[in-house]
């Protein structure tokens, strides 16, 4: 009777872990404003590599990153009841990573910014083997990126990198559409040059 009474609750668990994993994020939040610890880390699981990675181009720090998404789905937990609906779920938990990594960013000097800048220059001092790196397509398209403004870089980094509409990405940042776009506009002519520069091939656009 114990053992069937084990695989019971084993299949009911189970059976709630499946149904977690088919609902919307939605409908997890629900599920988290009422205390449903599965629903968190169902939500988490989904979310945390998209944190991490908006955190990383954000504070550029690999460290630091790890901080804020953990600080970012504590935020989500405590605030699950509060969260309306007007937006969608990402969205909402990109807001919050936005705000976490700018309070982070404030606290740093200035001159580390700048050493971040200066490091990601190609010199003629590179070796071979590091030249050549630099000459990658890739490589150099996300030097580019890193000297960017931090308000530039954000929006490329929601709208390229996270897939997220104007409005989506106006939303998370806080300012106008036509001021994303305008930003848009601006950080994809900078990228142009600084790629031009660095030695990228003019078919880039």
């Amino acid at each position: 009777m114990q053992t069937e009474f084990v695989l019971a609750q084993t299949s009911q668990n189970w059976s709630h872990v499946a149904a977690t994993r088919q609902n919307s994020d939605r409908d997890l939040i629900d599920s988290i404003a009422a205390g449903d610890r599965l629903a968190m880390r169902t939500l988490y699981a989904r979310h945390n590599v998209q944190v991490y990675r908006f955190a990383l181009r954000l504070v550029r720090d690999e460290a630091k990153a790890e901080d804020i998404v953990s600080e970012v789905f504590f935020d989500v937990w405590r605030q699950a009841a509060n969260f309306e609906g007007r937006s969608q779920v990402s969205t909402w938990i990109l807001a919050i990573t936005r705000f976490k990594a700018l309070s982070m960013l404030r606290q740093r000097r200035d001159e580390e910014l700048e050493n971040c800048v200066a490091e990601a220059i190609a010199d003629e001092a590179d070796d071979p083997e590091e030249a050549a790196l630099k000459k990658d397509n890739g490589a150099l398209l996300r030097m580019c990126l890193n000297q960017l403004s931090p308000e530039h870089r954000e929006i490329v980094d929601l709208v390229y990198y996270h897939e997220k509409s104007v409005e989506e990405a106006a939303e998370i940042v806080g300012v106008p559409k036509n001021t994303v776009k305008t930003r848009m506009f601006y950080a994809r002519k900078r990228i142009a040059e600084l790629y031009l520069q660095a030695g990228g091939q003019r078919t880039y656009q």
